[in-house]
């Protein structure tokens, strides 16, 4: 059996949201070293604040300051932190209701060690030296020996130069293995070879194959070769330029297409090139590019063939 692959993936990218009046004042807050909360109609304080009653979803908006100060109430250890934790030393995740609040707040605890966090000790918010307006001017909470004495004060939640918008960064972080059928086909690639896999009971044939029929749920081994031409069935125009590294030194706008290839009954995507983006067309016929070195085409040209009968793909859009 041909080498089982893996490599590591990152799927990243920016969440650009703007702030209600809570939240602005929560986050500005945070930026001149004021931790805020909201009161609910039964009197309860929320910190985080929240728009809504999450009990009767009515509007809230008395806002109250609480204490830099509070208690733990739930932890868990973390002995190897990740890239962009709060924190490159161990430490404990916790839940900390801060004095004059009703709920706990999601932060990190820098402990020595995890025999030295307990649920109940007194905790008290480290500031980051530069901030921002996001819960990262929190740069963390530390053990603090004192016992709660704070009552939460109204607060109109004004402040210069308010906070009114984030972005957050969301990324995920993980190694991928495509397993037995997937490797087959990526390493027939880097001979240039596209090979897919037969169902034995429906007899189509898969590219990418799958392991697997997703028509009859049967696995499939009989291995196929197909291609190397193809015939485009759909296709899309890029305009917004990419921040993959692949795609940097594209210039918009381009071409992705679904590419079915010669004895294939699944259509695979890729790039269209050598030819102007408004004069790709469904039917038109295509042959893979290599580069040197690469493991898999590089993108897809016309291969001056005529363009194939609609009947001929229709089954595959």
């Amino acid at each position: 059996m041909s080498e089982v692959l893996s490599a590591p993936m990152v799927v990243e990218f920016p969440f650009t949201r703007s702030l209600g009046p809570v939240q602005s004042a929560f986050l500005t807050g945070l930026r001149e070293r004021t931790l805020l909360g909201v009161r609910t109609g039964d009197g309860k304080v929320l910190v985080p604040p929240v728009e809504y009653d999450p009990a009767t979803a009515a509007e809230l908006r008395e806002l109250v300051e609480v204490a830099a100060t509070g208690a733990v109430t739930a932890w868990a250890w973390n002995p190897a932190p990740r890239r962009d934790q709060p924190l490159t030393t161990p430490f404990a995740w916790v839940l900390v209701r801060l004095d004059g609040a009703d709920t706990a707040l999601l932060h990190v605890l820098d402990a020595p060690g995890p025999e030295s966090v307990r649920t109940g000790m007194r905790v008290r918010v480290r500031w980051a030296e530069e901030r921002t307006g996001a819960i990262t001017d929190i740069a963390c909470f530390e053990p603090y020996d004192s016992e709660a004495s704070h009552e939460p004060a109204p607060h109109r939640g004004a402040f210069d130069d308010a906070v009114t918008g984030i972005v957050a960064p969301a990324r995920l972080d993980y190694t991928y293995s495509p397993g037995r059928a997937q490797s087959a086909y990526l390493n027939a690639l880097a001979g240039r070879t596209s090979v897919g896999e037969r169902c034995p009971s429906c007899r189509k044939v898969y590219v990418p194959p799958r392991g697997a029929c997703p028509t009859c749920g049967v696995a499939t081994d009989e291995q196929v070769e197909v291609g190397p031409r193809g015939t485009v069935t759909t296709f899309c125009i890029v305009n917004i330029k990419s921040r993959h590294p692949a795609s940097l030194d594209l210039e918009v706008p381009y071409v992705y297409a679904h590419i079915a290839l010669d004895g294939a009954d699944l259509a695979l995507h890729a790039r269209i090139g050598h030819i102007p983006y408004d004069q790709v067309r469904m039917g038109l016929r295509v042959e893979p590019v290599w580069t040197d070195g690469a493991r898999h085409p590089d993108h897809y040209r016309p291969s001056g063939e005529p363009d194939a009968d609609y009947d001929a793909y229709k089954e595959l859009l």
